[in-house]
């Protein structure tokens, strides 16, 4: 796991302890009355302030003063204001850049007085969840893919206090966020590996060591049993690749289980288009086309860890698309596992083509509910940007329930349709299918086409991930590393 800093997060009374370097943050409201803050700031952490430089700071955004007291040297104020763009994602996305900056600047105990709850029950179905955005911002702010980088520099400590008169559950929530927070690091690991190290066989041994000691059971299948399960459409992606490719399936099956549901995670390592090729512009962004496999990695980590009551499989399939002398070609036909025949139009949308075997293989499994997440196509991030997942299911329950999940975890999706007239999009004259449906709604069409491997019977949701996997400047965490978009979604909606 990369690391920017040591950090350490706790929880304490009112107390201030010695330290080389001290920094205290505190929350305002502009309805708060800044004679009581100045009372708590005076009498607890011994700083001398007064109630007019308080209410100066009220009418601006934020300031900082020296207190110069020895015991506090650096004491900001953050006013927060509640108004219609006020989210969810407020205080996560603060404590990503404030905590940076915090250890940018060599502070090594931070002291943090965390928000009153009344003024934000709106936004937080409890406190305890308020408390844990603030901490995966803190574990946000630490992240870095630095392993390939030279570095003398000793890494620095951060010791970050949270300060609270609603203590009940403050130490769950925080070990709350470091499980999902070291899910969601794991995720953008293997998101910002470089294609030379991540390729099907190294992923799934890195997977496989990730949960030697754990709940979760790793098996890969090779190249060979992929033949004898007829995985036509994986095969024929991995084709053209000195690295063939891999089927890895996790399990976790809690003998408490209350549900069963299939998660598959598009895991193309490497995107260069094949036949087909991309342009050389922004390529290396496809180091990332194997994220939907990372998000299903790091939702198996946290769920082991927080022994979520629900069986779990993650199935993964995994495949290096390069152009080749064994590579699969436009107007190529295959067959998959479940029978059904593919036309190759295009062998750049070959995500589609592995996930055709993944998604029959899931519904075999006769889980209650299937989801998918694949960095699936361009077209999604057309229609709704860099930062909005596009959601698709015939289910409305699902629907709901994960749009809810997207609203309350910052990671936003929006439902696109699926109108059974699209179908003509991937009609072929020689194959049962065809895999790209032209030009216009093409990540209708291409939702579409998965929905031909899904049992009929079985509620499942297809979920394009293309944008906000990929480095974005909408929030202060999603730069400049891969984003692990979709690890707090699952886990939120699985809760």
């Amino acid at each position: 796991m990369n690391n920017k800093f040591e950090l350490k997060i706790t929880q304490s009374k009112f107390t201030v302890q010695k330290s080389k370097t001290q920094a205290l943050l505190v929350f305002i409201r502009a309805e708060d009355d800044e004679s009581d803050l100045c009372k708590l700031l005076n009498i607890d952490f011994g700083i001398q302030v007064t109630a007019a430089a308080i209410k100066k700071i009220k009418a601006n955004t934020t300031d900082i003063f020296r207190a110069g007291t020895g015991r506090v040297e650096y004491c900001y104020i953050r006013r927060v204001v509640v108004e219609d763009d006020f989210s969810e994602d407020y205080f996560r996305n603060f404590f990503a850049a404030f905590v940076n900056q915090a250890a940018d600047a060599k502070i090594d105990s931070l002291h943090i007085l965390l928000p009153a709850y009344s003024a934000f029950k709106d936004f937080f179905a409890s406190y305890n969840y308020l408390v844990q955005s603030c901490v995966e911002g803190m574990h946000y702010a630490n992240y870095t893919f630095s392993k390939y980088k030279q570095s003398t520099e000793k890494q620095h400590s951060l010791a970050i206090t949270l300060h609270s008169g609603e203590t009940a559950g403050i130490s769950k929530a925080i070990s709350a966020a470091a499980a999902v927070m070291k899910a969601v690091a794991y995720t953008r690991d293997l998101q910002n590996e470089p294609g030379n190290v991540l390729y099907p066989r190294s992923l799934a041994e890195s997977i496989t060591k990730q949960f030697r000691a754990s709940k979760v059971k790793v098996t890969t299948l090779n190249e060979k049993q992929l033949l004898q399960k007829k995985m036509g459409g994986i095969l024929a992606v991995g084709g053209g690749s000195a690295h063939p490719p891999r089927l890895i399936v996790l399990e976790y099956a809690p003998i408490n289980a209350k549900k069963h549901i299939a998660i598959v995670g598009k895991g193309i390592t490497f995107d260069s288009g094949g036949i087909s090729i991309k342009p050389a512009g922004d390529m290396w962004e496809m180091k990332g086309d194997m994220s939907g496999a990372a998000v299903v990695a790091g939702v198996m980590i946290a769920a082991s860890e927080l022994n979520l009551p629900i069986k779990i499989t993650g199935i993964i399939p995994a495949a290096e698309n390069l152009p080749s002398g064994t590579s699969f070609r436009p107007g190529d036909i295959v067959t998959t596992s479940s029978g059904k025949t593919i036309e190759i139009d295009n062998t750049d949308a070959e995500g589609r083509v592995i996930l055709a075997d993944a998604l029959h293989f899931a519904s075999q499994k006769k889980p209650d509910e299937i989801i998918d997440l694949a960095t699936l196509t361009g077209a999604c991030v057309v229609a709704l940007g860099e930062f909005v997942a596009g959601l698709f299911t015939k289910n409305d329950r699902m629907a709901e329930e994960l749009l809810l999940s997207g609203k309350r975890t910052g990671e936003l999706a929006w439902r696109l349709p699926l109108f059974d007239r699209f179908n003509q999009l991937n009609k072929s004259d020689v194959a049962d299918v065809k895999n790209t449906g032209g030009r216009w709604g093409g990540a209708i069409s291409a939702a579409k086409f998965l929905e031909n491997w899904v049992d009929k019977t079985i509620p499942w949701t297809h979920l394009d991930i293309a944008g906000p996997s990929m480095p974005n400047k909408f929030s202060t965490y999603s730069q400049p590393y891969m984003t692990g978009f979709g690890v707090r979604l699952l886990l939120d909606y699985l809760q």
